[in-house]
């Protein structure tokens, strides 16, 4: 980190009460086995676009150098840290294929159920952004 700069890691640390609730509980499944998340971040001021390809380049770097140390079966995501490299949706004909790419990684099991709630709660997909879950097609 200190070859590389600007980047930084923050580690929450999990475990104790959180282990025991199951993952299907709440949208949130990413607790027992769990030892930490971490977020990667890189922060800078500098408005040149080579100075935004260094910055974005050293959180790459840091975050391929810890694939090693992180659980990858699959490599999740925690949805408040939104990244956009994991997947986005243009909500088209291939909708809940686009939307699974990245609602898999944060949701992981509890992502079919929640694209269930969604369809009956929000059917005609009105509170939507790039990463949000999408609605199953209308049987229309």
């Amino acid at each position: 980190m200190i070859e590389l700069g600007k980047t930084r890691l923050v580690f929450n640390p999990y475990g104790g009460k959180m282990s025991q609730i199951l993952a299907s509980e709440t949208p949130f499944p990413h607790r027992a086995g769990n030892l930490f998340k971490i977020q990667y971040s890189v922060n800078w001021e500098d408005a040149r676009e080579d100075s935004e390809k260094n910055y974005l380049t050293q959180s790459i770097r840091l975050y391929s150098y810890m694939t090693p140390f992180v659980y990858k079966n699959p490599r999740s995501a925690f949805l408040n840290y939104r990244d956009l490299d994991i997947g986005v949706n243009t909500f088209g004909d291939n909708s809940y294929e686009e939307g699974k790419v990245y609602g898999l990684k944060y949701f992981n099991d509890n992502f079919d159920r929640l694209l269930k709630v969604k369809t009956a709660v929000d059917p005609e997909n009105f509170f939507r952004n790039e990463q949000s879950i999408p609605t199953l097609p209308s049987k229309a």
